[in-house]
């Protein structure tokens, strides 16, 4: 499996003083397995620590902040020495000991020369809880699901993935029909990388869906573990109410379609909740297109996504004929299995901003922030490139820059970009090659 993190990691070992890293991401997006191949690639050892159910680290971390004397008790238990560039350390589920988030603080301060990465579920929610969290003192790099490039190196289409990574559109005119294929392929089975694996391995489609399943009964399950009891119901419903507020017209989160009478208050909780584990995409409406974005978000109106296409397609109950189908799986639900995708590819795109923007008349899918322009964007489902919430949009604010993605090829015209849907990723790529 390939990763595209992997180069973050790499640029974060090259950079001179880096701190302690943080990686963050849902449960089972591959925290683990990136931080030890990083690991095996780049170092001589790996001393891999859990902090899951782990009384000697317990105990390790409880007698001070005196770095030294940890790296010797991270040694003997390591059964060997930790020493600074040549060892990489990794302190997994490090949520489980607070005073193992402390420590990095002192490991950026007093041990500067130790390459350290630090990940586990829920950090997110954990950085809220003032527990010691080392605000100012760590690196942070954001772990999502494969995207689509990274599904394809997954099952072994490393040709395709080259004509997509060099954006050599003629050519993927001609393979056309089969990166088609694939793309439908990866809007049922998503880019959770257990199901990726398992895809690839065995092309069974009903385990997929099974494992798919089990994952969605994992994260319910945390719910119970890990939130204030009098919000566990409510933080259900919002997370099995997401699919039907995105196959709405108007995909604006409205509580009271939730439950009847809701307000955003009673909702509070759960949303940040949900958003700090990883597990849904929060994208706000911004009133006035104009930078940053961020100045002119509308903090009551948002859309929810949730992490995975491949999550959203077994809670809509996507039946496995779809694949069989044309462009059916493009087109069902109002396109939202669509607009997920988008969302998701964008998300992968490094430090990209993702808002929307809506009027009376229109709402557009994605506003986004990208080399200091703002760029309206439409996600079209099929090759139907009647984009009249776009059309609206430049009549109204005469943008430098437009996309529209589609399955339709690439093309530019008097800035529009016609971008494929499988070409989303390399969005910032297409911009800066001038093509």
């Amino acid at each position: 499996m390939f990763r595209n993190a992997m180069k973050n990691l790499e640029i974060w070992k090259k950079t001179k003083r880096h701190k302690p890293l943080i990686i963050k991401g849902a449960r089972q997006v591959g925290k683990t397995w990136l931080m030890r191949e990083f690991g095996k690639k780049f170092y001589k050892n790996v001393a891999y620590f859990s902090f899951d159910n782990s009384p000697m680290l317990d105990n390790l971390f409880r007698h001070g902040m005196d770095v030294r004397k940890i790296l010797d008790g991270l040694s003997i238990a390591a059964g060997f020495k930790i020493s600074p560039k040549n060892t990489l350390i990794i302190f997994d589920e490090i949520q489980e000991n607070p005073m193992a988030m402390t420590s990095l603080k002192y490991f950026c301060e007093n041990a500067p020369e130790y390459d350290l990465i630090a990940a586990g579920s829920l950090l997110g929610v954990s950085e809220h809880k003032g527990t010691g969290f080392p605000v100012g003192k760590v690196d942070y790099l954001n772990l999502y699901p494969l995207n689509f490039q990274e599904f394809l190196f997954a099952i072994g289409e490393e040709q395709l993935l080259k004509i997509i990574q060099d954006n050599y559109f003629e050519m993927q005119k001609v393979f056309k029909d089969k990166i088609v294929d694939l793309l439908r392929r990866y809007l049922y089975v998503g880019g959770m990388p257990a199901i990726v694996g398992s895809y690839a391995q065995n092309q069974d489609y009903q385990e997929v869906r099974r494992l798919q399943i089990n994952l969605l009964a994992d994260y319910e399950n945390d719910f119970s573990k890990h939130i204030p009891k009098e919000q566990v119901e409510r933080t259900r419903l919002l997370w099995n109410a997401i699919p039907s507020q995105l196959i709405k017209e108007n995909k604006k989160c409205v509580y009271g379609r939730i439950k009847e009478g809701a307000r955003s208050k009673d909702f509070e909780i759960a949303l940040n909740w949900l958003i700090d584990a990883g597990l849904i995409h929060k994208v706000p409406r911004v009133y006035e297109p104009k930078m940053p974005l961020k100045a002119y978000e509308d903090v009551s109106a948002f859309k929810l996504f949730l992490l995975d296409v491949g999550l959203l397609s077994a809670m809509t109950h996507i039946d496995v004929k779809s694949l069989l189908e044309n462009d059916k799986l493009f087109n069902d639900y109002n396109g939202a299995i669509t607009e997920q995708y988008v969302l998701q590819e964008f998300k992968t795109c490094r430090d990209l901003q993702i808002y929307y923007w809506a009027s009376n008349r229109a709402e557009l899918d994605f506003v986004i922030q990208l080399q200091n322009e703002v760029i309206p964007v439409e996600a079209k489902a099929t090759v139907n490139l009647k984009a009249k919430s776009l059309k609206s949009f430049r009549d109204k604010y005469h943008p430098k820059k437009s996309i529209r993605t589609s399955l339709a090829d690439y093309e530019k015209n008097q800035g529009l970009f016609n971008i494929p849907l499988y070409d989303v990723a390399n969005v910032e790529k297409i911009f800066c090659s001038g093509e």
